[in-house]
């Protein structure tokens, strides 16, 4: 059994209730929400793999639209004790999960700015989100492998809290579209 997992309902809307070989999981948006809702389902059933939807932003002015495999997770919102910018304090600064990809940074806020983007893009990261390292985090703790699908839902600058409204129901079709795409479902 396979671990469906999104963070909005709206994420989900495009996908049908039953999905043949697939738990579903709805985790809440930010890191501490997706950390708990993860960890809850991962004690309470076995799973082969966790597969996450969901949308991000594109730091990277050369990343087009589509959904992208997440290869590793980084912080944005993290300094380490010596004030290093994506350090965390305990935690490791880079969880890997796939060797091919795109790197995503993750951050409990929703960025939409400019000068938020220059500096996320000095981490290497080429996309964001809010869930990717918490999600990515606990699958490791358990030894469960997780795949991260994110949909290209905006470019994360002035203005992309309103589209991700306005294009978050097409994104969740992409998804759904892509999973059945690679687990004929």
């Amino acid at each position: 059994m396979k671990l469906l997992v999104a963070a909005h309902a709206s994420e989900f809307v495009a996908f049908e209730p039953d999905i043949p070989g697939f738990d579903r999981l709805l985790t809440g948006v930010g890191k501490i929400p997706a950390a708990y809702a993860l960890t809850r389902a991962l004690c309470e059933g076995t799973y082969d793999e966790i597969v996450v939807v969901g949308t991000a932003g594109a730091i990277d002015p050369d990343l087009e639209g589509g959904i992208y495999d997440i290869s590793a997770t980084i912080q944005h919102d993290v300094k380490g004790l010596d004030g290093t910018f994506g350090q965390h304090v305990w935690l490791p600064a880079r969880v890997d999960i796939a060797p091919e990809g795109v790197v995503i940074a993750t951050g409990d806020h929703f960025v939409d700015d400019a000068d938020a983007v220059a500096l996320i893009r000095g981490l290497d990261a080429r996309m964001v989100d809010m869930e990717s390292y918490a999600l990515a985090w606990v699958a490791q703790q358990f030894d469960v492998p997780i795949r991260i699908l994110r949909a290209v839902s905006d470019r994360a600058q002035d203005g992309a809290t309103e589209l991700w409204d306005d294009v978050v129901e097409r994104c969740s079709h992409e998804l759904r579209a892509k999973i059945r795409e690679l687990y004929g479902v």
